[in-house]
């Protein structure tokens, strides 16, 4: 148990520590958190820590995934729904089929086995690219699109990989049996997904109590999981379905203070199991280098490099026809969603980290077949696997910020957050002119004593001086008004410490203050950051 305590304090020592570090270098937490991993890894003395498939897949992944679904706007999802599916399902079934030949023609394993390296490494992370090109400054879609991606086909890769697995282990394989089951897996999780979220929002409309609405937020993901995973399916699309349900109608159902509450809740924990998956990723190096033969990986440089050329090609040569010949075929499509830029698709094909699923799946591979064999070349794919998921997330997590300057989206991102800023204030002032004509319907029946519509009125008021008379304006004047509304909070903070002090006040009056100025800052902080939705 002593030990459990001091494992678990050295993983958040270690994050504290890469967190600041990061924020030195200017780079992004999880390319230094893989790092930290494999020193961890390899210093002797420090206990082995072997991370466990079903902690990845039914513990880890499900708050990641549906944290994800519920901050993704759906109209937008739907919107993207043609290239997030080219991407997500084509994308990862043309790549799992590339791996496969080269392993079988070029590497000299079993087609099935093959297939089961190519089911592993086809997929581009959830986690490890969201966290590097989020810091990046691009354009929405592109993000949508790749964060969209990161999300749908760890379902496909998990479905064709239990596939795979079984075509090795029983020596049986149906083309027309495993699409007509992949086909009903990704309607009835869909399903599923959807009657989850229905029935979490109906429980937490009764509830009534942020900390039961939270609760009942954080069984949300496992329930959509589990279920589907336990049935044979993978759990994933469940789970952002029940995610973008609840983006979409929970807005109008989930409270205030459950909301204020939720934000802070999940965004401390995500980001402890973002740092927990790469911290572990990396220091999987000393299990693979205990439990595996190295004798028998001599040419295992040359298979890695092989392998994550083809990942890389695969994507490129798949990407840039699924952009632009559905648009040549389609004039409709192409009038109502033009090409984008051939940097946007450029960097949809460079963009390929793996990450921690794939390694989940790597060691759930089993030791033996049904026939009491040995699988074939598991410590191969294990240690492939391990290769292509360092490479990729530290190459990139290098090289990606040169790549996106180099594609100059920065400006692209900029044009497009000047125009939503600009939407943001047009909504805001056309809502508060609905929130006036509604004060001066009340005024004219008669329905306010004059006391309680001077203190409305005058509320209304503040609101509306603190917006711009128009768009134009809005963008020096509201971020030169939050910095010095946060330099009057701090003067507000100092002054009623020293009321506290000389004794003017209790500590509950300070609570009350202090609360408010609290929700007042993080608002602003908020803001400026583009928070996204919390997962609830």
């Amino acid at each position: 148990m002593t030990g459990t305590i001091e494992t678990i304090l050295l993983f958040f020592a270690v994050l504290v520590v890469v967190a600041i570090v990061a924020r030195r270098l200017n780079t992004a937490p999880s390319v230094l958190l893989v790092v930290a991993g494999i020193a961890l890894a390899i210093i002797p003395g420090l206990p082995r820590l072997e991370l466990a498939p079903e902690l990845v897949l039914l513990g880890i992944l499900p708050p990641l995934i549906y944290s994800a679904g519920v901050a993704m706007s759906w109209r937008e999802f739907r919107f993207n729904l043609r290239p997030i599916t080219l991407l997500a399902f084509g994308c990862v079934i043309f790549t799992t089929c590339a791996v496969a030949v080269v392993a079988h023609f070029v590497l000299g394993m079993p087609l099935a086995v093959g297939f089961v390296l190519g089911a592993i490494v086809a997929p581009p992370d959830v986690v490890a690219p969201l966290a590097i090109v989020r810091r990046l400054g691009l354009p929405r879609r592109l993000t949508l699109v790749l964060e969209g991606e990161g999300l749908a086909n760890d379902a496909t890769a998990l479905i064709l990989y239990r596939f795979a697995v079984a075509a090795v282990s029983t020596g049986v394989f149906s083309l027309g049996e495993a699409a007509g089951t992949f086909a009903l897996i990704v309607v009835g999780e869909i399903g599923y997904g959807i009657g989850v979220g229905w029935v979490s929002l109906r429980l937490r409309r009764w509830a009534r109590d942020p900390r039961v609405e939270i609760t009942l937020s954080l069984m949300t993901p496992y329930i959509a999981f589990l279920v589907p995973a336990q049935l044979g399916g993978s759990g994933v699309l469940a789970t952002i379905a029940a995610g973008l349900f609840v983006s979409w109608n929970g807005p109008l159902l989930i409270p205030a203070a459950t909301r204020l509450q939720g934000i802070f809740f999940w965004d401390l924990l995500v980001y402890l199991l973002e740092g927990f998956v790469f911290l572990v990723t990396g220091m999987q190096m000393r299990t693979l280098l205990d439990e595996t033969d190295m004798i028998r990986l001599r040419d295992l440089p040359a298979t890695i490099l092989i392998v994550l050329a083809v990942i890389v090609v695969a994507r490129f040569i798949w990407v840039f026809p699924a952009t632009y010949l559905p648009r040549w075929l389609s004039p409709s499509l192409a009038r109502r969603d033009p090409s984008p830029p051939w940097q946007w698709t450029f960097l949809l094909g460079f963009v390929g980290v793996r990450g921690v699923v794939s390694l989940a799946a790597a060691l759930a591979i089993p030791l033996t077949t049904l026939a009491a064999a040995s699988f074939p070349d598991r410590d191969l794919i294990l240690f492939v696997t391990f290769g292509i998921i360092v490479i990729t997330l530290i190459g990139q997590g290098v090289v990606l910020p040169s790549v996106v300057r180099w594609l100059a989206l920065p400006h692209d991102a900029d044009d497009e957050r000047r125009r939503e800023r600009d939407a943001e204030i047009t909504a805001r002032l056309e809502s508060l002119n609905v929130a006036q004509g509604r004060l001066d319907e009340l005024a004219t029946n008669g329905d306010l004593a004059p006391e309680v519509l001077a203190i409305l009125q005058a509320r209304h008021d503040h609101r509306a001086v603190q917006l711009p008379k128009n768009a134009a304006d809005a963008h020096k004047a509201v971020a030169a008004a939050a910095e010095l509304r946060l330099q009057l909070i701090a003067a507000e903070r100092e002054y009623i410490y020293r009321l506290l002090q000389d004794g003017k006040i209790t500590d509950e009056a300070r609570r009350h203050i202090e609360r408010e100025l609290d929700l007042e800052e993080a608002s602003l902080a908020f803001k400026r950051e583009g928070g996204a939705e919390t997962p609830l």
